[in-house]
């Protein structure tokens, strides 16, 4: 029986990987969490999952592999360790001016990708470095929303519904710009209004838009966007990965002062336009539609909700020596020590 170790820092990663999970226990896989800082909350554990609270028991159940949603993982943990990702690739920059999707940091043995979009750079990362392996899964994130087993959020469905997504970086978030124009379209009725913003999102305006909520207007907060994500016919959004999760079903996000708008989005940078945007996509244009048609080709082309089989079936070959590398993963002493201090743990064993 194989063991798997999910690895997470924030509370988003349960929904990210709890399809992953059910195909694991539905091929006989026994599961473990380990969650690493003070941004997880243990309560959003369900009764029949299973927690390590040590690295001492992380050793003890010796995963076969580990998954991270995140962008780092102790080398000492056992296991093969799979980057899942914890968004797609939405072409936000680091520090230094790249695209920090690609950044690698001497972490996994595998990389688990979601389209060709992101499957050729990372293969062309893994010919430069040689100490990992890149297959082309699908994101197991978005099996719900192909299968029937997602259970939607009760709202009025007798007028359309849209989804207002935000992210917390102060240079990029839409929610102060168009809190107004949200107060205003909220109150006429004309659509049913869902929001949810990005757990960090700054407390003040967290309440501002609490403040709205009415018959027309829910502000949601939740560990999983993927029933809000099937209930919506359209997106307002800022820059955020959210928007590519939304896109993948064939419906359209509208965007404000995205930093790299594309032919797929409906793009606007004046505040007073919003209803008219919104108005304009939920008519499903023609352009639009085989805009993000083609765009959804690159992205995530995967609609059978299988792709967390495919993880599984990537980590097994790995396992049984049928993926191989040329060199051996480096050892990073630096972020290893880092991460020992982190975790208090001081074992060489």
């Amino acid at each position: 029986m194989r063991k798997y170790l999910f690895f997470i820092s924030q509370n988003y990663s349960y929904a990210i990987l709890r399809p992953l999970q059910q195909e694991i226990w539905r091929r006989g896989g026994e599961v473990a969490w380990f969650l690493w800082g003070n941004e997880v909350d243990a309560n959003y554990l369900k009764e029949d999952e299973q927690v390590l609270k040590s690295v001492d028991a992380v050793k003890a159940f010796n995963p076969d592999a580990v998954f991270v949603p995140g962008n780092t993982v102790p080398r000492f943990f056992p296991g093969v360790k799979v980057a899942v990702f914890h968004g797609f690739n939405a072409g936000k920059l680091n520090r230094r001016g790249n695209n920090d999707h690609f950044n690698i940091r001497q972490c996994f043995d595998l990389y688990c990708t979601q389209g060709p979009d992101t499957t050729e750079p990372f293969k062309q990362l893994a010919k430069q470095h040689g100490y990992f392996n890149v297959v082309e899964t699908g994101w197991p994130t978005l099996d719900p929303l192909f299968t029937d087993t997602l259970t939607e959020p009760t709202a009025n469905k007798s007028k359309k519904t849209v989804l207002m997504c935000s992210t917390f970086s102060r240079n990029l978030t839409c929610a102060p710009h168009l809190f107004e124009q949200v107060k205003k379209l909220s109150t006429t009725g004309k659509w049913q209004w869902l929001v949810q913003f990005h757990p960090k999102m700054p407390k003040h305006i967290v309440e501002q838009y609490k403040s709205l909520e009415s018959e027309h207007l829910q502000f949601v907060e939740t560990d999983n966007v993927l029933p809000l994500l099937k209930q919506a016919d359209v997106m307002l959004c800022d820059t955020s990965s959210v928007i590519q999760m939304f896109l993948v079903q064939n419906k359209p996000a509208v965007t404000f002062n995205n930093i790299d708008p594309k032919p797929y989005m409906v793009n606007f940078t004046e505040p007073n336009l919003l209803e008219e945007q919104l108005s304009y996509a939920l008519q499903s244009p023609r352009d639009l539609t085989q805009q993000i048609g083609e765009y959804i080709k690159q992205l995530h082309p995967y609609r059978d909700g299988q792709s967390s089989g495919r993880v599984l079936d990537a980590v097994e070959k790995v396992l049984l020596g049928e993926l191989t590398v040329e060199k051996t993963k480096p050892l990073n002493f630096i972020r290893n020590f880092k991460l020992r201090k982190k975790l208090k743990y001081w074992k060489f064993n």
